[in-house]
């Protein structure tokens, strides 16, 4: 698409939602590009992680502020938040929504990083609870949700299965929910991508994930709306304003290396869109 015109950024400037005890951008900087995860090939996770040196993810920051972002979903891990540290050092304010990584380890370990560096609220990993819920095997969820609000910090939970957020609604008290708009492959035997299958983006995913978000009891933040790159901006951002609720945001990865007027652009297309719809 062409560049948003100046008047045109000023008056999509992204609205702000209230999320656990902060305000936020209603739309929010994913994290999945910094951390080399595409959702495409190898080859382009391996473009991600060369391209995006601490430099260029504060960088990448820094564009989002410009453009009215206020917030960061980012994986629990030390190089999210060293990035994060050394960005607000200089000047920067976003907020981290810190998720936890089980690539990383336990959920303890996200937890912990999340308090560490103030983050004011982390949610669980949509593989990881789509495994768990999949399995029965989910203890630690309960005991994950409690240490995270013990922390004194907003608790949400992610899935790519409307059977994962059908139980996180039912059995969790969370401040936020993560709903994937795709289920791209099968998690339950596995938390993390199996790139030797190919990811599915099926429509009635999509469809059905967004039926469910209307009855959820708390705000959601939709993600995958792009299809990692394969749904055309326009018509992904136009369906996201059809599903979308008052007080619901919306994740979205940016590569700068293709474009870096990217997130400006997502901005402008996503405001133009729900208020196009009176949201």
């Amino acid at each position: 698409m062409d560049a948003p015109t100046p008047e045109q950024n000023a008056a999509c400037r992204p609205a702000m939602v209230t999320l656990g005890p902060i305000q936020v951008s209603r739309l929010i900087l994913g994290g999945n590009p910094f951390s080399g995860f595409a959702h495409q090939t190898r080859e382009r996770d391996t473009e991600m992680l060369d391209w995006y040196t601490m430099d260029r993810v504060k960088e990448a920051y820094r564009l989002a502020e410009e453009a009215g972002v206020t917030a960061h979903i980012g994986r629990a891990d030390q190089f999210t938040a060293r990035a994060l540290h050394e960005f607000q050092r200089e000047g920067g304010n976003l907020d981290w929504i810190a998720q936890t990584c089980p690539l990383v380890g336990g959920f303890d370990i996200g937890i912990n990083l999340a308090r560490q560096y103030h983050a004011p609220c982390c949610f669980l990993h949509g593989g990881e609870m789509d495994l768990r819920v999949a399995q029965g095997a989910t203890d630690e969820v309960f005991d994950a949700v409690q240490r995270i609000k013990d922390a004194g910090i907003a608790v949400g939970a992610a899935g790519h299965r409307v059977e994962t957020i059908r139980w996180e609604a039912e059995h969790l008290d969370l401040d936020f929910f993560m709903a994937s708009y795709y289920n791209m492959e099968d998690r339950t035997r596995q938390a993390q991508r199996n790139y030797e299958i190919d990811e599915d983006y099926r429509a009635e995913d999509r469809d059905a994930m967004c039926a469910l978000i209307q009855e959820l009891p708390a705000p959601v933040i939709h993600y995958k709306v792009l299809a990692a790159g394969r749904n055309d901006p326009r018509e992904a951002f136009a369906y996201v304003a059809g599903a979308y609720r008052p007080g619901d945001a919306v994740c979205v990865g940016i590569f700068t290396k293709d474009n870096p007027g990217m997130i400006r652009e997502d901005v402008y297309l996503l405001e133009a869109a729900l208020r196009a719809r009176g949201k």
